[in-house]
């Protein structure tokens, strides 16, 4: 079996957390325990929920996990919005990081297909 780290996906969304980390050290102060926080949060979301449906035995388990990751990137797009909306990030940081959200959750989509398929195979 191999480890959720070897994993494309995984490896994508550390990418994306990584710099999501560093974007938000130019936001405002006031932000810290905000959008900050937030934005960290949804952004780590990606990779840990990928991290815990990888450990489940089950389909439907692994599946739901990944649907959170999916979900997690999305609000990650949401909070740059927001970043956005109140000129912390300019529309070409925009839409650079709301790329990396989409190739994230396009990858996510992959690997539940890959499960699905999996799953389907082994009935």
């Amino acid at each position: 079996m191999i480890s959720f780290t070897d994993l494309e996906v995984w490896k994508k969304s550390r990418i994306l957390r990584n710099k999501v980390t560093e974007l938000v050290k130019a936001f405002p102060q006031e932000e810290k325990y905000r959008l900050t926080d937030q934005i960290i949060r949804s952004s780590r979301s990606i990779g840990n929920n990928i991290a815990e449906g990888h450990g489940r035995f089950h389909f439907a388990d692994e599946a739901k996990f990944f649907l959170n990751a999916r979900g997690s990137a999305a609000e990650t797009i949401d909070h740059l919005i927001i970043a956005l909306d109140h000129n912390f990030i300019d529309n070409v940081t925009f839409e650079i990081f709301k790329q990396d959200c989409e190739e994230c959750m396009k990858m996510i989509n992959g690997y539940i297909n890959y499960l699905r398929k999996q799953a389907e195979a082994k009935s």
